[in-house]
């Protein structure tokens, strides 16, 4: 159950996507020819008015194709024929969409919650040299760690672990005043637990507030622009070759992961929270890749459309979109070829598994 309802959940997220775009046309009078969820042969199809409705078999993506997206027409309602500034809004709507939902999801997510543990120093063991008189102070509320924001009490020891060493920038806030505490020496030390066994930490705690309906709010977006952070450093990663393929993970792999959450929940109310955190993570993912300017994604398209305006409104006629339409089918391509390799990655970890 929990692997059909991370599909289901995964096909959400894709309908959302393509029923921006969908929505976003119609907005704009421009034709829609089909609007499928999902890719390969169709299942269904049913034409109301101008446009065709169809499930296809293969669960992958989905697509909205416009008249004229790709090639001119002399149809008057086409995408190519539309004012750029409707384009763009169409362009965007899909990952505008996905952005959206991930919030609600967060909020769904978050409403639950009775309290919040958040990066306020609360308490200090004997022995912590962290907080000190020129260090951190009880009641400080960590704002930055070495120029990163701290949205959640969880990004504190994250951020700390991608910069490793002792000495680290901190930005607080105390008595209502920023406070930066440049090349703070932040050493872990030997304590003594409850039941005698020792572990090496830094001796401080974060305070516990309790949840009102303007903090979860605030939780649930402070969730959402973490994730874009989080988004922006796996690519990062991925750029100075910290991460490789065998990081990545494709839809197999994904819905592998949200089945594993589910089954490792203790209730089956914890599984489904977990999972739906999983969804909106997945959402706001989604709304971010997809802007990214690359060719056959949205954000490609954008500066493709961006380009193109330009050059024409210097030059003064226009540009043949079949141009742009074969460097996004190049795109394309290189793409389904790129999922291809992870999807099979995804298989073989599952089966050897």
């Amino acid at each position: 159950m929990s692997i059909v309802f991370a599909i289901l959940l995964f096909s959400i997220l894709i309908f959302v996507h393509e029923l921006g775009h969908f929505m976003a046309a119609k907005a704009s009078n421009v034709r829609v020819n089909e609007f499928a969820m999902f890719m390969g042969p169709a299942i269904f199809k049913k034409r109301v008015g101008e446009t065709l409705y169809s499930i296809r078999c293969i669960p992958i993506g989905g697509f909205c194709a416009m008249e004229g997206e790709d090639a001119d027409t002399d149809d008057p309602r086409s995408f190519q024929k539309a004012a750029w500034w409707k384009r763009l809004i169409i362009l965007v709507a899909g990952a505008a969409m996905n952005f959206l939902i991930g919030i609600l999801i967060m909020v769904i997510v978050y409403m639950p919650s009775k309290q919040f543990l958040v990066p306020v120093i609360d308490y200090a063991e004997p022995g912590c040299t962290v907080v000190s008189e020129e260090g951190l102070h009880l009641g400080d509320r960590i704002l930055e760690v070495d120029g990163e924001k701290v949205y959640l009490q969880s990004d504190f020891s994250m951020i700390l672990a991608l910069n490793p060493g002792d000495v680290h920038d901190l930005v607080v806030e105390r008595d209502g005043n920023q406070v930066v505490l440049d090349d703070l020496v932040m050493e872990k030390h030997e304590f003594i637990e409850t039941d005698g066994s020792t572990s090496v930490r830094y001796g401080f705690s974060f305070a516990v507030e309790d949840a009102t309906l303007g903090s979860k709010l605030a939780t649930a977006w402070r969730s959402c622009l973490n994730t874009v952070r989080t988004v922006r450093l796996s690519l990062q990663m991925l750029v100075s070759g910290q991460a490789g393929l065998k990081d990545m993970s494709g839809p197999v792999g994904i819905v592998q992961i949200m089945s594993d959450t589910a089954q490792n929940s203790p209730t089956i109310m914890d599984a489904i929270f977990n999972m739906l955190y999983f969804g909106g993570f997945i959402a706001i993912n989604l709304a971010v890749m997809n802007l990214l300017p690359i060719p056959a994604l949205d954000g490609g398209r954008v500066v493709g459309l961006l380009l193109t305006t330009g050059i024409q409104a210097v030059i003064g006629r226009k540009i043949n979109p079949k141009i742009e339409g074969y460097i996004h089918g190049v795109g394309m391509v290189l793409l389904l070829a790129l999922m291809g390799l992870i999807m099979f990655k995804d298989i073989f970890v599952i089966v050897k598994g």
